[in-house]
């Protein structure tokens, strides 16, 4: 990833959306070339000098301190996920804190207890670039069967964007998409000489015909909670409200949620679902039949 560029193009197209008159600035009577915000506005509303802001724009600011990221975030009215991609942006950081960790990662045996205690939902855990680590057979039954994936393919931006079956049965599916694809941008600001990650946009951008629309126009995201809603082709229309929490011990891991409200079609829904994928009865010879949670062992 090109941090110079990616610092460029996320405080061009943040001052962008902005017009002087929701800034609360007067007119001046100049010809306006640009959409939005000029330089020297945002600098103004920020309280530095233009030639500094036109720095820290082309990547040559230097590490700017904290009082002057937050005046940028207020000047460009940035949410709390852009405050943090601008800070992942600006700040200069000792060479290796700019690579992902290396190695697979880990999902503890607790928190695979965890997914197994929740059998009445889907739920999933995710790491760094929406590698599903961990799921349960829920989620599995609603989305796809991570499980039968190879180990390396088990990826909710790849399944999302790249999967024929995920258009029809994600009901809101360019919306999902997208916001995807902003929990990918986010990333890449956090960790841009990740490898891995830069291989995964390569791949969608080659395979995706609405990757490059989305990821160009570098909106980020940390889900946290919301409504999603599919259409599977056994149970039928079902509403999720879902939570996405960070266990204690691992930033980049974030267990995902889906809960439904009680009584409703989709509790029923779900309840359809889960019938239709309970594993089968143990055997006499104490064996089990299909539909058991993903193996504690399983690494990314």
């Amino acid at each position: 990833m090109d941090r110079s560029t990616d610092t460029a193009d996320f405080l061009r197209s943040r001052r962008a959306r902005i017009t002087p008159d929701e800034a609360g600035l007067p007119a001046d009577g100049r010809v306006r070339r640009v959409p939005g915000l000029r330089r020297d506005e945002v600098a103004r509303l920020a309280g530095v000098s233009t030639e500094y802001y036109t720095r820290l724009e082309q990547g040559r600011g230097g590490n700017p301190s904290p009082e002057v990221l937050d005046a940028l975030a207020r000047a460009l009215r940035l949410d709390t996920a852009e405050r943090e991609h601008l800070t992942d942006l600006l700040t200069r950081r000792p060479a290796g804190s700019r690579h992902a960790p290396s190695g697979p990662q880990r999902v503890r045996p607790g928190l695979h207890l965890l997914l197994q205690t929740l059998e009445h939902v889907p739920a999933f855990v995710l790491g760094r670039r929406t590698d599903v680590l961990a799921s349960n057979r829920l989620a599995r039954a609603l989305l796809v069967d991570f499980d039968a994936l190879p180990a390396t393919r088990r990826n909710m931006a790849r399944y999302y964007l790249l999967d024929p079956e995920a258009r029809e049965r994600v009901v809101d599916w360019e919306q999902l998409a997208a916001e995807t694809v902003a929990m990918l941008r986010l990333e890449a600001g956090r960790y841009p000489n990740d490898r891995q990650l830069a291989d995964l946009v390569g791949e969608l951008t080659l395979r995706s015909p609405e990757f490059t629309t989305w990821w160009n126009d570098h909106r980020v995201l940390r889900r946290t909670h919301g409504i999603k809603r599919y259409r599977h082709p056994v149970a039928g229309d079902l509403e999720f409200s879902y939570e996405s929490l960070q266990p204690p011990g691992d930033q980049d891991q974030t267990l995902c949620v889906y809960t439904v409200e009680p009584g409703s079609p989709s509790a029923q829904a779900l309840q359809l679902l889960g019938n239709w994928t309970a594993p089968a009865p143990r055997g006499r010879d104490g064996g089990r039949g299909s539909g058991q949670d993903s193996d504690p062992e399983l690494q990314i």
